[in-house]
């Protein structure tokens, strides 16, 4: 079966956890703390999206392998892995604003061979298969994602969720290399890698990712045209130190200002 054949069913994956999850959201609904050191919310939204999904895919593919954000994986090792983020952004969907969004990957023998972001609210879908990414928005219009050509770093709008999330040696590295580009804004945890996708941005920089954070992502980067790997530039599915470009040559000015 070809990545082709499941397009349809990621699509419904995505139509029924945006419906689960947009009830939930801008009421008072209740917020757990899964950190007993710092604050990472996990909300019923999440969770309902999550089991909807599941339910899904083992109804359909049974066979398939699940790794999920909030409860856990199931069959790691099967050729054909989804991996799903039902909210990515959290802390922004409890705090009302629309920049979060639902992340489903499709792994096959452990490489992300199709990736979609799904923020219902506004109705839009980024999705890529590493070949080519494309856009809908919430009228149906379509288009297809390419990054921008940026030349140098001093050219870059850079961004990171916050460089609060990284511990103190990897913060001082992200901010050797935001001195030295042109824009830098922090937020947007998915929405960051599609804006990349789609030529609005230049570089994301960020560290203490999981799989489920970033799977999703990849195919829809590179099949934009971008590139997307760790600090260390080895393939990113695996999370951990993220660094995403449009182009190669601020991947690679960053990378060496990282490993300095």
């Amino acid at each position: 079966m070809t990545v082709i054949d499941f397009n349809a069913f990621i699509g419904r994956l995505a139509t029924s956890s945006g419906e689960t999850i947009l009830p939930f959201f801008r009421t008072s609904l209740s917020i757990d703390n899964k950190n007993s050191t710092d604050f990472d919310p996990v909300t019923e939204a999440d969770r309902a999206a999550e089991a909807v999904m599941r339910r899904l895919i083992k109804a359909n593919f049974p066979q398939h392998g699940i790794v999920g954000e909030e409860f856990g994986t199931e069959r790691e090792d099967a050729e054909y892995v989804w991996v799903l983020d039902p909210i990515d952004g959290t802390k922004s969907f409890i705090s009302g604003f629309p920049i979060w969004g639902t992340l489903i990957a499709l792994l096959h023998r452990g490489t992300p061979v199709y990736g979609m972001m799904h923020q219902p609210y506004i109705g839009e879908r980024f999705s890529g298969d590493s070949g080519s990414a494309r856009y809908q928005g919430a009228n149906n219009t379509t288009r297809k994602l390419a990054v921008r050509r940026c030349a140098s770093l001093k050219d870059a709008t850079l961004f990171t969720t916050s460089p609060r999330l990284m511990n103190d040696a990897d913060r001082a590295k992200f901010q050797d290399v935001e001195k030295g580009v042109r824009l830098t804004r922090y937020g947007g945890d998915c929405y960051s890698y599609c804006m990349l996708a789609a030529g609005h941005l230049d570089l994301v920089i960020e560290t203490e990712l999981k799989p489920y954070d970033i799977a999703a992502l990849i195919p829809i980067i590179t099949g934009a045209g971008g590139v997307v790997t760790t600090w260390e530039g080895k393939p990113a599915q695996n999370g951990g130190r993220i660094v995403a470009a449009g182009d190669p040559r601020v991947h690679e000015a960053a990378l060496k200002i990282l490993n300095a």
